[in-house]
């Protein structure tokens, strides 16, 4: 992704968007941002906290984020790591009252064409 795009992207604040994380890097674009653009179909935009009760209903759901990977250079996720996740999957996860918590201020602004912030804020944690 271009340092430009890197540099417009807003927050669901309005503001810059912030690192989610860079131990485990993650984001579509692996730059430890939840950036996202066209090629990113499944919108790895929420900034997430993993917790044990989300790990397990993601992947009952069918998307095993604990197990590592390390063909793709994915170390699983344990609780207390953050990670970009899909804004439809985190939605799932919030109806069914699963949501891991969110930092807004790492959660890109594309989340809320699926997400009310008013929502997110109820799940937000201090980046």
């Amino acid at each position: 992704m271009p340092d430009t795009q890197q540099r417009t992207a807003r927050n669901v604040l309005g503001s810059e968007l912030k690192p989610c994380s860079r131990d485990p890097v993650t984001g579509f674009f692996r730059d430890g941002c939840c950036n996202t653009a066209g090629e990113d179909v499944g919108v790895h935009t929420v900034c997430a906290e993993m917790t044990a009760e989300f790990l397990a209903f993601s992947q009952a759901a069918g998307n095993d984020l604990s197990t590592p990977r390390p063909e793709f250079g994915f170390p699983g996720l344990s609780p207390g790591d953050r990670w970009c996740l899909c804004a439809a999957r985190w939605l799932e996860a919030h109806e069914e009252g699963k949501a891991p918590r969110v930092v807004l201020e790492s959660t890109h602004e594309r989340t809320l064409d699926f997400v009310p912030l008013a929502t997110l804020k109820r799940h937000a944690i201090p980046g």
